[in-house]
């Protein structure tokens, strides 16, 4: 593999440097570096993170492969600028025993546009009846290590408990979709004043929060990990921040759509805001930026959720939840919280790459911009402005919310242990 000289990038937002890459290591930044023998890509005013981790990632292969595959998911996801993905578990069959987990893990190897680290089902057909085989999952060759019943919730207080001690074991840790199953009977979207206006059946903040409160303590109680999915509510911030403050294993995520978008949308009746959890009010999307800017959230991940077109183009209520996110969470970040100065660069690659890294343990990824590290990078033309078009997406799916509106930030190139996955905004 040929040298690589990245020039001029603002390694975090900081000075410009030059990082050159040998191989698939970083082999040395610094200012004025030596291109002999190198490729060089001209990096003035671009900042440089390391790869993004994305901790919740819909691939749907096996079984739904008319919504996304592994290698169109992993295409999506260098477009990007992600070098893994963490894949759940709800495909068909479910990624409930070992031999499914690991040709998801092998089909990731073959296609190679990404690292992919697949999530396996907590309960078996995420039925939450019985434990999966959550030993064998992680001592498959897939090692897989974060287990989830994402779609559903684990809502049985014993079987959630049974699954925090199981995994404390090995250092692995539960991530729970917090949704009260009997308080979201019939419900379409987020419970207030916008769905008593339309007459859609109400999504309380309460069905949340109320799953929130129980698995921290069952945590606590254990001595275990949980990471909280998607997190949505002002109320959910409140006691993830006190779950914290008594020095509770919680850790938990907020996607780039619940940062920017509110329920407000849902009066257009189009069906591509229909999501799980529903977009929130303002109130809500203003707490959950102010509490990812304080670390009480941790990280972002995109729940990134293909549908082919004929399970969107319909009427409301027959429509699938969810949105299409890899290719768009870097500038709906930027957006929110980058432009409007919650963070700086240094948080991105934080909440995006580092924690989410860690809490997966995705051995290489979310390491720092430095000599001896492993070349997982992505550069970013911070000063781009651009409509979004679905048309371009490398993605199977075109269910984005923010098709026509514009967004800053371009990802211009993607790094894989040093191979380039995206070059000038191109997949290679």
């Amino acid at each position: 593999m040929s040298k690589i000289l990245i020039r001029g990038a603002k390694v975090l937002g900081g000075e410009p440097q030059d990082v050159l890459i040998d191989g698939g290591t970083i082999a040395e930044v610094g200012a004025g570096l030596s291109a002999e023998g190198a490729e060089v890509v001209e990096a003035e005013g671009k900042v440089l993170l390391p790869g993004l981790v994305d901790l919740h990632t819909h691939l749907r292969e096996p079984g739904r492969e008319d919504s996304e595959t592994v290698l169109t998911g992993t295409r999506a996801a260098a477009s990007g600028g992600y070098t893994t993905v963490f894949a759940m578990a709800n495909t068909f069959p479910v990624a409930d025993t070992a031999g499914v987990v690991e040709q998801v893990w092998r089909l990731g190897k073959e296609h190679g546009y990404c690292d992919v680290q697949p999530i396996g089902a907590v309960t078996v057909g995420l039925e939450g009846r019985k434990l999966a085989e959550l030993g064998a999952m992680h001592e498959s060759a897939a090692g897989v290590t974060v287990f989830s019943d994402d779609g559903k919730c684990v809502h049985d207080a014993v079987i959630m408990r049974r699954a925090l001690e199981y995994v404390k074991a090995f250092g692995g840790v539960v991530a729970q979709h917090a949704q009260e199953p009997r308080l979201t009977e019939g419900a379409e979207m987020n419970e207030g004043i916008v769905s008593a206006e339309l007459g859609l059946g109400g999504w309380p903040a309460v069905a949340e929060e109320s799953i929130i409160a129980r698995d921290v303590l069952l945590a606590d109680h254990v001595g275990s990990r949980v990471h909280i999915c998607h997190l949505s509510t002002a109320g959910s911030v409140e006691i993830v921040r006190w779950a914290k403050s008594r020095g509770i294993a919680v850790t938990a995520e907020v996607t780039p759509h619940h940062l920017l978008l509110t329920d407000e949308l849902v009066r257009t009746y189009n069906p591509v805001y229909k999501v799980n959890p529903p977009l929130r009010t303002e109130r809500d999307v203003m707490a959950l930026r102010e509490a990812l800017a304080d670390g009480t959230i941790d990280i972002v991940a995109t729940d990134h959720a293909p549908h082919p077109h004929e399970d969107k183009d319909c009427e409301w209520a027959a429509a699938a939840m969810g949105m299409v996110g890899l290719e768009t969470a870097l500038s709906v970040v930027q957006e929110t919280m980058v432009d409007t100065g919650l963070l700086d660069w240094a948080g991105v690659a934080d909440r995006m790459s580092v924690k989410p890294a860690q809490i997966g343990q995705a051995t290489g990824h979310g390491r720092p911009v430095s000599a001896g590290e492993p070349a997982n990078l992505t550069l970013v033309d911070t000063a781009y402005r651009g409509l979004v078009e679905p048309a371009g997406f490398a993605s199977r799916s075109r269910n984005t919310p923010y098709e026509g509106r514009e967004l800053p930030g371009r990802v211009t190139h993607t790094w894989l242990r040093g191979k380039a996955t995206l070059v000038d905004g191109k997949l290679t």
